[in-house]
């Protein structure tokens, strides 16, 4: 099974449909929250069935979603009301209590995905207002009788400055940076 995840897309689907597109498309589609909207608008876009939770912009105080796959459950949450801006142990503890093997999350706009004690950490980050100095990033998730493999994939990697599809090629944030990652700026 493979899932293609994206988070805080705010409104701006572009970038995931072309990376979805680009990649091959997917089983599943997974939006972590802020714009659940635009979720559904991907799953009509690609004809790929989503699950989508809302975030704080959503104004949801907690969404969760608990997903099988042949590799266990997957915990869709946005983040916010776990704490991730501080630290990840709320999330852990939640996904390890539902008996999940992975959780995705976003609200941080800042990618992350690797192995935590053996559940799979998953934060795609943003395409549309990464915070951490690339390009903007989503997730696959490969989930198999054998388990999950997961990665990160960017933007800037699959379409260069100056390709087709490609963005404007600069770099911004600092100001949000300064800003204490404000989702409401």
């Amino acid at each position: 099974m493979k899932i293609f995840v994206v988070s805080d897309t705010h409104g701006q689907i572009d970038k995931a449909y072309r990376i979805y597109e680009k990649t091959g498309g997917a089983d599943l589609i997974i939006h972590c929250g802020d714009y659940r909207d635009d979720g559904k608008r991907l799953s009509e876009l690609t004809g790929a069935p989503v699950e989508a939770v809302s975030g704080n912009c959503d104004g949801a105080s907690r969404d969760v979603r608990i997903v099988g796959t042949p590799a266990g459950d997957i915990m869709v949450t946005h983040g916010h009301a776990e704490g991730v801006d501080y630290d990840l142990n709320a999330v852990l503890y939640a996904a390890e209590e539902s008996g999940c093997r992975a959780v995705c999350f976003g609200h941080t706009h800042v990618s992350l995905c690797e192995d935590m004690n053996g559940i799979y950490v998953i934060n795609p980050g943003s395409l549309t207002r990464p915070r951490d100095g690339k390009g903007g990033a989503c997730a696959l998730i490969q989930a198999d009788e054998h388990g999950f493999f997961a990665n990160l994939v960017y933007y800037d990697t699959l379409f260069p400055s100056g390709t087709a599809g490609a963005g404007t090629g600069t770099k911004g944030g600092f100001l949000r940076n300064m800003l204490n990652y404000s989702d409401r700026f």
